[in-house]
């Protein structure tokens, strides 16, 4: 759902800047672009001089920047970098019923406001409770087979963690759910080397009943689904 119409294009990364730019090489006429960057992460180990990218071309005529940077080469594993395109993916698989742990599914609602001033990506209804859902987009993968979350150190995702752990209860579920936009990984764990105190804040949240759930993705014919589950290593 929600993918583009158009082909992907294909070029050569130069360089990504001010988190927001990217210029590509464009394979079929060697013209030098811009792309927007929809990831403010620190992208890291993807951004090599070269790498092979996928751009999606805007449908809006008037936007200031034509196309939008959506997958990089890196190392032969395909990596999506959108993370706006995150969310869409996980609705996706709700909504065929891909993530086994989540059955029955009455009624989706996006981005609903919870806890301390936040918003939850996905609140699902079925006959018997409600599940609050936190997708976290994933890139990093510096051990071969393993991604790993986060690539920076992110004040915001502990938030998320402990607004997690709050609502909790009997008749309510709080999923955690890692979207590993990668096609090369049959591992996660968390990069607490980079930051501990997100790992320190998932283990409690873990303690207090929070589930978490990992997938991998595949991309094929200009898309990018869900597909397999894979396991946690834990966060020790």
């Amino acid at each position: 759902m929600d993918q583009p119409a158009k082909k992907f294009i294909s070029g050569k990364l130069i360089k990504r800047y001010k988190r927001f730019f990217a210029d590509v090489q464009l394979d079929n006429n060697k013209e030098i672009v811009t792309a927007h960057c929809p990831n403010t992460g620190s992208m890291l180990g993807l951004l090599g001089e070269g790498n092979a990218v996928k751009l999606s071309e805007a449908n809006k005529k008037d936007r200031k920047l034509k196309f939008t940077l959506e997958i990089i080469k890196s190392n032969g594993a395909s990596v999506g970098v959108n993370t706006h395109r995150a969310n869409r993916i996980v609705e996706a698989a709700l909504l065929s019923n891909k993530i086994k742990n989540i059955k029955k599914i009455i009624h989706i609602k996006r981005e609903v406001r919870y806890g301390e001033n936040s918003r939850i990506d996905f609140l699902v209804n079925n006959k018997d409770e409600e599940i609050y859902i936190e997708v976290k987009n994933v890139t990093l993968s510096l051990k071969k087979g393993i991604a790993e979350f986060p690539d920076a150190i992110t004040e915001r995702g502990s938030k998320h963690l402990k607004e997690l752990s709050k609502i909790k209860d009997r008749k309510t579920r709080a999923i955690m759910l890692y979207l590993i936009q990668r096609d090369d990984c049959k591992y996660f764990q968390i990069a607490k080397e980079i930051d501990e105190k997100y790992n320190s804040n998932l283990k409690k949240a873990i303690e207090s009943g929070v589930e978490v759930l990992c997938y991998n993705c595949k991309f094929k014919n200009n898309k990018i689904e869900l597909d397999k589950k894979i396991k946690f290593l834990g966060n020790e």
